[in-house]
């Protein structure tokens, strides 16, 4: 069963958004980014497998 609250979606959301922008090139990097915004717990976010496979996936269809 997948249970998720609003801060972990919002987390997710913004990492996404940030991986489509083309500014990065690794999940360390939107981590970092996260952080730099002041998500608190991004990185324990994106310890799911999933959460950094799509995230992955993401830089590297909008890698220029």
């Amino acid at each position: 069963m997948f249970t998720e609250n609003r801060h972990d979606h919002a987390v997710r959301t913004r990492a996404y958004a940030l991986a489509e922008s083309g500014r990065f090139h690794a999940v360390r990097e939107i981590e970092q980014a996260l952080v730099g915004e002041g998500w608190p717990g991004a990185g324990t976010v994106l310890q799911s497998g999933y959460v950094r496979q799509a995230i992955a996936e993401r830089l590297a269809s909008h890698s220029h």
